[in-house]
This record gives structure tokens, sequence and C-alpha cells, in this order.
């Protein structure tokens, strides 16, 4: 029996909740993000989320980092 995998946005994850990336914005976000780790393929896990859900804080690869919501919006991952 085959599980189906879904996409999920990286904001609607919950702290404790990861996956693995599988799509990137377009254009200049896109770099910022490559630039800073989010690479296709790559497992990311929140690790904090701020009281009011903005910003969040993800663990990709041995690098922690933080991003606004409205950046992590445009982050699929397959959860």
């Amino acid at each position: 029996m085959m599980h189906s995998k879904k996409w999920v946005s990286l904001a609607r994850l919950r702290k404790g909740e990861g996956g693995i990336i599988r799509q990137l914005p377009e254009g200049d976000l896109s770099v910022k993000l490559m630039e800073m780790g989010f690479l296709p393929g790559e497992t990311v896990l929140v690790e904090q989320v701020a009281l009011l859900g903005d910003p969040i804080s993800v663990k990709v690869g041995n690098s922690l980092l933080t991003l606004r919501k409205e950046e992590a919006r445009n982050v699929m991952v397959e959860s």
C-alpha cells in the first residue's frame, strides 16, 4: 500500500514538524533562500514559532535560520 505524501507551505507547519523542501518561489526570493541553504531535497524542521506566528525559526542542515512568515509561505515542503 502506497502512502501519498502531500506538499504544504512551510508557514503551515508547527513547532517540531518538518519535511523535505520540494519547491521554492520564482525570482529574487528564491536566490536569497538558496543562498541561506534552502535547497530542494534538503530536510527542514520548524524549531520555533514567534508568539504571533511571525517570524519562524527553522533548521536546515546544520543551520538555524529565521524567516518571515511571508517568505515561508513560498517554500513548499513534502510532509
